[in-house]
């Protein structure tokens, strides 16, 4: 088996590659002598064919599956061997490549061509600078996290009357066309409604006022305008809420009231623990301001990076084989069409320019990332998540957990490890280049993102 490189500039190449019968030769004579032992033909028993039926019979196909078989494990291989820092994968050369006559041919040519990566230099010193926004954290934001917690802690109490945004509690009476109470109509007891959520605005204006005890008469799809809403408030099954168009008598037993949560040492502890240091508004309000500063910072970071990423494809000059990677993404996405690809493509370059860039940075600077380290990434995104909903002590072995399940999908893994990486990435470029602070505002900020 003779395998070669020939090389046509400096990104793009061909592996040459051909296959001989000595190559082969015992590969297939293996494989057929094992069919032979196993194959039932009839009018022999098993085992007892003759060899030449056998090869005329399987003969093609194991030599195509063998060959094949060389030229994957070859090709592979010599590229490993060579440490070839391929683009893309091979594709058959479309003028090399020829038809074979497998009944006839012994010998194969085969030709690949090949995406090569091309050298990169990336300069990084104090005499570049990098502009770094830090977003400035506002009174406004502040009190909007602190009405956000106060409200997700709240709680409904009991209240004489009913205004628009109360919820209701009551019994439902089916009616009859003149009003009077269905026998074994619909008559579902202790069912919640919130005023706020009626569509109609003569029925909503109804039950704004009324008291325990007081009576209105409605058509719940007329006031719902939803009839899955319905079905489950009267507990009957979807379809019968289609065609439902009966009033009902709707006595009120309780009136409620949300009322948000007080700014006091209880709401602290619920929201961070038995053993908080948060015992004030005061020591609220700065907790506060200090979350919302670290998750700007994620935004800041996200920018700079962007920013940094840009700057560095501009300013790094790297020659890439664009008309074969066009041809290999028009390969590897059969269902895209070709203007698809096309309209595509520039993206693909700027993110392709900007991982062997990340890429030499690493190498340069020895960054890796560990398994612990991708744990601790995960077990951050977990409590990220849970603050989202308010819940800020959660207990470690719960995020152990979750962590573990998102780091089971490989998909999550790899999406995770190259975060980490890059990141890794941007550290180095903050250490070696000029920082220009700049404080702006979320809204400017914002304007910026768009």
């Amino acid at each position: 088996m003779n395998i070669n490189l020939e090389n046509i500039d400096a990104v793009n190449a061909t592996i040459n590659l051909s296959i001989e019968k000595a190559d082969y030769e015992k590969q297939v004579a293996d494989v057929l002598k094992d069919y032979r032992q196993k194959a039932n033909i009839p009018g022999f028993r098993p085992g007892k064919a003759p060899k030449g039926l056998i090869e005329k019979k399987f003969g093609t196909a194991v030599l195509v599956e063998e060959v094949n078989k060389l030229l994957s494990q070859n090709l592979s291989k010599y590229m490993m061997d060579e440490k070839l820092p391929i683009l893309g994968e091979p594709l058959p050369n479309e003028e090399k490549t020829t038809d074979f006559n497998w009944e006839k041919d012994e010998n194969f040519e085969f030709a690949f061509d090949i995406a090569l990566s091309p050298e990169v230099k990336v300069s990084l010193n104090k005499e570049s600078k990098y502009k770094y926004y830090k977003i400035e954290v506002s009174e406004e934001m502040i009190s909007q996290q602190e009405d956000m917690a106060t409200s997700q802690l709240g709680q409904n109490v009991p209240v004489d009357v009913a205004i628009d945004n109360s919820s209701i509690r009551g019994n439902f009476v089916q009616l009859d066309a003149e009003g009077n109470e269905v026998e074994g109509g619909i008559a579902p007891e202790g069912v919640l409604i919130a005023v706020d959520m009626i569509k109609d605005e003569a029925i909503k204006n109804s039950f704004v006022g009324c008291k325990k005890d007081d009576i209105v008469i409605f058509n719940p799809v007329k006031a719902f305008e939803n009839t899955k809403e319905v079905g489950h408030m009267l507990n009957i099954k979807p379809e019968e809420a289609e065609t439902l168009e009966s009033e009902f008598r709707y006595t009120v037993t309780e009136i409620l009231q949300y009322e948000k949560a007080e700014l006091n040492e209880e709401l602290f502890k619920k929201l961070y623990g038995e053993e908080t240091e948060v015992k004030t508004v005061e020591d609220f309000r700065a907790r506060i301001k200090g979350e919302i500063a670290t998750n700007l910072v994620h935004s800041s970071d996200n920018k700079f990076t962007l920013d940094t990423r840009d700057a560095l494809v501009e300013k790094t000059d790297m020659e890439l084989p664009e008309v074969f990677l066009k041809r290999w993404l028009t390969t590897i996405n059969k269902e895209l069409t070709q203007e698809q690809i096309d309209k595509d493509f520039p993206n693909f370059i700027l993110d392709l320019k900007w991982q062997l860039i990340k890429d030499v940075v690493a190498k340069e600077n020895e960054i890796q990332v560990t398994p612990e380290e991708t744990v601790e990434f995960a077990k951050k995104m977990a409590l990220a998540q849970y603050q989202q909903y308010g819940i800020h002590d959660v207990p470690a072995e719960q995020l152990e957990s979750f962590a573990n399940m998102m780091l089971e999908k490989q998909e999550e893994k790899e999406r995770i490890y190259k975060k980490i990486a890059e990141d890794k990435v941007i550290a180095i470029v903050k250490e070696k280049v000029t920082l220009q602070d700049e404080e702006i505002s979320q809204e400017k900020f914002n304007e910026m993102m768009k």
